[in-house]
């Protein structure tokens, strides 16, 4: 973690060069030799990993148990639901010849593996008794995207995908809103991330789902990006796999299914919007570090104080050493560009005072700290760190929400910026379609809450066709 380090663009001059710049610079990445791959290094698949552990904790709670699905998918077997296999067709990689041989039939890598479970489930449902059958993944997905940037949209990315079946319909429908309420919990609380929480109108959710619910997070640059979604079948993909089982009452009757999944996009979110001109701004609860201790140098004396001050944190803080035989100011540096919520300098004069010096990198406060206070002293920064970065990516987002009741107002209030829009919509396909064409936008979801204030301002009719019985629906443009 000591290289050279470069200079970060500035946000405002280049929104785009300055995200790849921080997650270079973070070492979080490397290009991959495909075009739209990358290679997690380290530092940046430890992000991921605390993710994991965190929501399979949140999974198993409701009974979710981890399998693992294949990679490969037969066609015919991918082509049995109609609406899925066009939602996905032009990013699907085929796999045609295994040396010289061509395969009788052509197999998909998966985009996603809603096929693969249904087959399962099939297979494997009998009874009653067998329901719910709570299954998640935790794998590899490929979709040929044509434009590609790190963790917001590569061709290969990581996720985690669940797959449920269950008895009754308002059992299924039950269990996505449990998923979603999951979702935006963990986007709030553990990566600090103001999220928006509702459902995807028709021309939006995803390919054979009933409904789908999301997550939306606006970014610093006022483009929204979708941090995860839950997806409610209901038993459209059970008849088309057959999936049945015998019920009390001796009769044989479809399943209901779901499946959701996040991605490590959240990656992507929490790097666009908590960081900044200096790097990596990471919440404390998926830093791969969340404290690090900076020795002012190597003497023997401050390696002692400095094994004395890790060892106290390392029992509930995951902690990083920086031995470099750099200059502080380089440490500290690199402490920025790598987004440590928590940085400690040791020197020889804190030493003879038997303290540290703590800073801060959301607000780069120091203050002088003395051994025995510490831990007591990491715990309460590291929760109004959590706070703060919090509160600042909300009033961003406040200030960068508006309200627009006609689509001539919409369209010139997004030519020249991003933003978040709230306004009234009906919801019709080709309504939605008209307005994608026309602006290159398109709507991120019906919200759950709205604030009075939001309401007060909003008509009743669409915006953009003058419909009746329109709702409020969010619009902008996205990642």
């Amino acid at each position: 973690m000591s290289k050279k380090l470069e200079r970060i663009t500035l946000r405002s001059e280049d929104f785009a060069k300055w995200y790849t710049d921080v997650v270079r610079n973070g070492e979080l990445f490397a290009y991959g030799p495909v075009k739209g791959t990358i290679i997690f290094k380290p530092y940046g698949f430890a992000i991921w990993e605390n993710m994991r552990k965190i929501l399979d904790e949140k999974f198993a709670q409701l009974g979710v148990q981890n399998a693992l699905f294949p990679l490969l998918i037969p066609k015919s077997l991918f082509q049995k639901e109609k609406d899925h296999i066009e939602g996905f067709s032009p990013e699907i990689a085929t796999v045609t010849k295994v040396g010289d041989k061509i395969l009788s039939e052509e197999l998909y890598i998966r985009p996603t593996s809603e096929v693969l479970f249904g087959q399962y489930f099939a297979n494997e449902l009998q009874g009653y008794r067998d329901l719910p059958m709570l299954y998640n993944q935790w794998v590899n997905i490929l979709r040929w995207e044509k434009t590609t940037r790190p963790f917001l949209r590569t061709s290969e990315f990581l996720w985690q995908e669940g797959h449920t079946i269950h008895a009754e319909s308002e059992e299924a429908k039950n269990f996505t809103r449990t998923i979603l309420d999951i979702y935006e919990g963990f986007a709030k609380s553990n990566l600090c991330l103001p999220v928006i929480a509702g459902q995807k109108t028709t021309f939006e959710k995803f390919a054979g789902a009933k409904e789908t619910y999301t997550i939306e997070s606006l970014m610093q640059d006022g483009q929204v990006l979708q941090c995860g979604t839950s997806h409610y079948f209901e038993d459209n993909f059970s008849k088309v796999f057959n999936i049945k089982f015998t019920d009390k009452d001796n009769k044989v009757k479809f399943a209901n299914s779901t499946s959701w999944g996040v991605s490590t996009r959240l990656i992507g979110a929490i790097i666009m919007t908590h960081s900044d001109d200096r790097g990596l701004l990471l919440p404390p609860d998926v830093a791969p570090y969340q404290v690090a201790i900076l020795p002012l140098n190597n003497k023997e004396v401050t390696e002692k104080y400095t094994n004395d001050v890790k060892n106290l944190l390392s029992k509930n803080y995951r902690v990083y050493v920086d031995n470099s035989d750099k200059s502080l100011g380089f440490k500290s540096a690199n402490a920025e560009i790598k987004g440590f919520p928590i940085r400690i300098e040791v020197g020889p004069k804190d030493i003879e005072n038997k303290q540290v010096v703590i800073v801060r990198r959301d607000t780069s406060e120091k203050q002088f700290v003395k051994f025995d206070d510490i831990e007591k002293t990491i715990n309460n920064l590291l929760k109004l760190y959590k706070e703060n970065i919090y509160k600042i990516a909300l009033e961003k987002r406040v200030d960068k929400s508006v309200v627009i009741n006609s689509f001539v107002d919409y369209k010139k209030a997004i030519e020249n910026k991003n933003i978040l829009v709230y306004t009234m919509f009906c919801g019709d396909v080709d309504c939605e379609k008209t307005i994608k064409e026309e602006t290159q936008t398109v709507s991120r979801c019906l919200p759950f809450t709205i604030t009075d204030d939001i309401k007060k301002q909003l008509k009743n009719n669409c915006f953009k066709c003058n419909k009746k019985d329109a709702k409020v629906t969010i619009f902008g443009r996205a990642y």
